[in-house]
Order: C-alpha cells, then structure tokens, then sequence
C-alpha cells in the first residue's frame, strides 16, 4: 500500500523542481516584458520618421507657394501683374492686390517656420518668433524673440543667452535676409541644446564611469573630464577634451583622448578607438557603445 505521504527526500524534489519552474517562469515573463517595450519602442521610433518626412515634404510644398507667392508680389510691387496673376498695364498697378499677397506670403513663411521649430505671430509693432529647440526627437527648450519693424528690423527683446552670438547673426542677416538670420539663429541654439543635452545625460546615466567632476563652460562647446575603462582585468584612466569649434554643430571638431604615458600598448588602442567614436556619435551614446562592448 502506498505511503499516506511521499517520503522526506520525494518532498524535497518537488520543493526544489518547483522552484526551478518558479524562476524560469519568472525569467520568461521577464523576457517577454523586455521583448514588448522593446516593440513598443521600435513602433514608436516608426512614428516619429514616418511623421518627420511626411513634415518635410510638407516644408518643400510650402516652401515652393513661399517662392511663387514672392515672385508674384515683386511683379505686384512693379505694376506689372494684375489679377489672376496675369501681366497687365504698368501704370495700373493694384495695391489691394499687392497687400493680399504681402499677408499670404507671411501666412506661408509662419507656417514653414512653425514646421521647423519656429513659430511666430504678427504684433501691432512688429513679428514674435518663437524658437524651439529639440535634440533626436527629444523637446528641450523654446526661446522668444520680438522684432520691430518700424523704422527699421530690430531686436526689442529676448529671452536668447547671452553666449549665444545674437548681436553678430543680427548685424549679418536681419536687415537684408530675416529668413536667413531665423534660420541661423535656430542651428545655434538648437545645437546648444544638443550639445548641453549630451553632457547632461552622460552625468545622469553614467556617472559611475566618470572620475572627477565633468567640466564644462556656458556654450557647452568645450567639456573635459575622466572616466574608467577595463583592460586585462584591469583599470585604466583616460582623460577627455571635446572641442565643438562649429558652435552650430552637436559633434565635436576636435578630440583628444589620452591616457597615462605607461600604460599599455592595448590601452593607448582603446583611446584611440574612443576617440573616433567622440567624433561622431552622441557622448551618451558612445559611452553606451562602450558598456555594450565591455559585455559582450
């Protein structure tokens, strides 16, 4: 007859099969959630390019009307278009005309810099731009410019820093190309950001690789700082320096990465791999590189 309970060491198999089958459960359910934020992540990803080259073709429609929107108020301005946009007599010019065409055309331009971060709206005095800065598809900031406009194009006021090269952009493009001193203006900010952005996550995420404090100035275009790698069990220190000498560039035109005049040869290859990776990826990036490579 059987026993009314399984023996001691029965019981101890099925105690620890049972926990067996416990974590591999657990380690698939792990896996599955990884594999789902995963998808989640790659269809979000989709998005955002599908919707960033269906606004890009909508900045070179827009872009197309702006110019014939232009060419069409120049002929205005001579007296040499009338309406339904044929030539008519030069002593016959329309002013209403020209006016509609004036509003349209500023309608257009708003709308083709609202696509590309900048926004604005007419004041009684003059234009408000607003430029918002992001960096890989990540918002950061948004800055305001009003512009007068009588007797001349002028700055009234900002909210831009004042390491950003504003008084040198204005003086170069506001009087003769506004669309060409906006769009100037936004690469410098916007690569500022980029370039603050960067330096921020590395401090975030991978401050236990950094030796030292991570230094940088205002612009954010020089960074310096210590970090540690591995190399045959054992660890190294190898120190920075990021130049960004284009200020309307997130990647640096210079760098040095070095290390100590007697570490060995595989060390010195390892910086020099590093150093080309600074050039051109993302910090945080190439420091996420770095901790995959380490792993695999």
């Amino acid at each position: 007859r059987l026993p009314s309970r399984p023996p001691h060491s029965w019981r101890g198999k099925m105690e620890g099969g049972k926990a067996y089958s416990d974590g591999v459960f657990a380690h698939l359910e792990m896996l599955e959630a990884r594999a789902r934020e995963a998808a989640v992540k790659q269809e979000e990803m989709e998005q955002q390019e599908e919707k960033l080259a269906r606004l890009k073709a909508r900045v070179q429609e827009l872009r197309l009307q702006r110019d014939e929107l232009r060419a069409k108020v120049e002929l205005q301005e001579k007296g040499q278009l009338g309406k339904g946009g044929v030539v008519s007599d030069p002593a016959q010019p329309s002013a209403r005309a020209v006016l509609e065409w004036k509003i349209k055309s500023v309608k257009a331009t708003l709308q083709v810099f609202y696509l590309t971060g900048i926004s604005g709206k007419l004041t009684k005095r003059g234009v408000c731009f607003c430029i918002s800065t992001a960096y890989e598809g990540t918002y950061l900031d948004s800055y305001c410019l009003d512009l007068l406009i009588k007797p001349e194009v002028r700055i009234h006021r900002h909210s831009v820093p004042v390491f950003i090269p504003l008084e040198q952009i204005a003086k170069k493009y506001l009087q003769t190309d506004i669309r060409r001193f906006l769009s100037v203006l936004s690469d410098h900010l916007n690569a500022y950001a980029g370039r603050r952005y960067q330096a921020d996550q590395l401090q975030e995420h991978f401050s236990d690789q950094i030796e030292g404090t991570l230094q940088r100035n205002s612009l954010c275009n020089l960074l310096i700082f210590n970090y540690n790698v591995s190399s045959k069990s054992q660890t190294f220190l190898l120190r920075v320096r990021l130049l960004y000498g284009d200020l309307c560039c997130s990647l640096p035109t210079e760098v040095v990465v070095s290390c100590a005049p007697d570490a060995p040869a595989s060390l010195a290859e390892m910086a020099a791999a590093h150093s080309d990776l600074f050039r051109r990826t993302a910090l945080h990036k190439a420091f996420r590189s770095f901790g995959s490579a380490d792993k695999s």
